[in-house]
């Protein structure tokens, strides 16, 4: 379900639900003549209710506009088909809802060219991929833990046995990885050093690197087969560890979905 409730001129106005649709009125401009880009803020203000109207007379209900969207409606249904199950650049940052244009563009590339590599190339593996991320990333705005690493020393079961490990092999990339094991079976896949002097942060610092060695985590996990079978709780556990943060999660993949799946 893309929304929870209804959008409109008397409808509940979830802020994410109106966000959704702000977003989905903004990549449809191109189809409604005279349409001027919404600020995506879950208001729904004025200009969002003539959009609304604008996009239902035109293209959902020529002639024939309610003001409001409910779950599962025609106006949800057109808005939907612009994106196509494809995607793009701005399909990213709706799906990454606190970040910018700019981290979009910055982390489009890396991600398709990461997901290809691994065989996350069907939509049910694209949507967990991304929804995971979003959660370990906070919608790609962190590509490394805030914590120190200290936590992290002396934990042989990571592979740091070596004073300073902890911090030195903290979690990093999209969805982090950590311990001088993994930055060590990281490299090796790769042929590349991320051991050695300041490499182990090029996971955090470069933005190829920080969506490959999450790829990388990805495949190495088999987390495909579990988004095969749909299992949003046991790709958490491989993930976490836990279930920290599932019902963002599990929110995050639900909006995956409404985009990119049929």
């Amino acid at each position: 379900m893309c929304i929870s409730q209804s959008v409109g001129s008397a409808a509940p106005n979830q802020q994410s639900d109106v966000r959704l649709i702000q977003a989905l009125l903004n990549l449809n401009m191109s189809r409604v003549p005279g349409a001027s880009f919404l600020t995506e803020d879950g208001g729904m203000g004025p200009r969002t209710q003539a959009a609304l109207a604008a996009f239902q007379n035109t293209v959902a209900t020529p002639g024939a506009a309610s003001g409001e969207i409910e779950p599962g409606s025609v106006t949800l249904t057109a808005l939907r088909s612009v994106v196509d199950g494809q995607l793009s650049a701005s399909v990213l940052r709706m799906l990454m809802p606190l970040s910018t244009d700019a981290q979009a563009n910055t982390y489009f590339d890396p991600l398709v060219t990461a997901m290809t590599a691994n065989a996350i190339n069907t939509p049910l593996r694209q949507v967990h991929f991304l929804a995971q991320l979003g959660h370990e990333s906070a919608s790609m705005i962190y590509t490394q833990e805030l914590a120190s690493g200290d936590a992290y020393e002396g934990r042989k079961d990571l592979g740091n046995t070596q004073p300073g490990d902890g911090p030195r092999f903290k979690g990093r990339g999209l969805i982090q990885i950590t311990g001088r094991a993994n930055y060590t079976s990281y490299g090796n896949a790769r042929s590349s050093d991320f051991i050695t002097g300041d490499n182990p942060k090029l996971l955090a610092t470069d933005p190829n690197t920080a969506a490959d060695c999450s790829g990388w985590f990805w495949d190495t996990r088999k987390l495909n087969d579990l988004a095969d079978q749909d299992d949003v709780l046991a790709i958490t556990k491989k993930i976490n560890g836990g279930t920290n943060g599932l019902p963002d999660r599990v929110s995050r993949l639900a909006l995956a979905k409404c985009l990119l799946l049929p």
